[in-house]
């Protein structure tokens, strides 16, 4: 049975979703130290141009190859600016399921990105990949991702307590950890039928970026 992604790239009406390559490492950097991904996400902070070069050439390729998941950079077809990411995680690939999870820079938000591509992410896992599960993990207070969610068609299977560390700024401007609940996501084949236009874009909480 196969277990790793093969390295590809995906094309969407607007978008490219390829492999990270070096010269992403300033975009990257620059998205990651975004205040809403710092809240929303465990990676570094400050986010620096060392975290992004690790990122790009070790510890996102590892994703694919140890056949953990796979790491997408979702550019702009028209001006191959980055976008954001989409990354595909905690697979299982006995079951044929894997996690999704994806983060927008903050000049692209509100132009439906997050849905275009975390849509165009599930039709080729289940279409292409022959997967039979997807699932989507949202902070309780993040309702820009719990949009996503449904736009796309998820379903929501329950709630989990006090299941994730995200951050938050004290009044003096310092990030302290804070606990909040998750909620679960799941997309199954047969939820893509009659998905309708996407128009909604957030962020999910990363696994480890460190």
């Amino acid at each position: 049975m196969t277990s790793t992604f093969p390295n590809i790239s995906i094309s969407t009406e607007r978008l490219v979703l390829r492999p990270f390559e070096d010269l992403d490492i300033q975009s990257l950097a620059e998205m990651m130290n975004d205040e809403l991904v710092t809240a929303w996400t465990s990676v570094p902070q400050p986010y620096t141009e060392a975290d992004a070069r690790a990122w790009i050439a070790e510890l996102a390729p590892a994703e694919r190859t140890e056949g953990r998941g796979i790491v997408f950079a979702v550019t702009e077809f028209l001006t191959q600016r980055l976008v954001g990411i989409v990354h595909l995680q905690n697979t299982d690939w006995r079951v044929r399921s894997s996690e999704i999870s994806y983060v927008v820079a903050p000049w692209a938000r509100g132009e439906g990105y997050a849905c275009e591509a975390a849509l165009a992410t599930a039709q080729w896992l289940f279409h292409d990949q022959k997967f039979e599960r997807l699932e989507l993990r949202t902070a309780a207070d993040n309702t820009a991702s719990q949009q996503v969610a449904q736009k796309i068609g998820c379903i929501s299977e329950g709630v989990l307590r006090g299941a994730r560390i995200a951050r938050a700024r004290t009044d003096s401007g310092e990030w302290i950890d804070v606990r909040t609940d998750l909620i679960v996501w799941s997309l199954l084949p047969e939820d893509l039928e009659g998905v309708g236009d996407q128009s909604a874009d957030g962020f999910t909480s990363f696994g480890d970026w460190n």
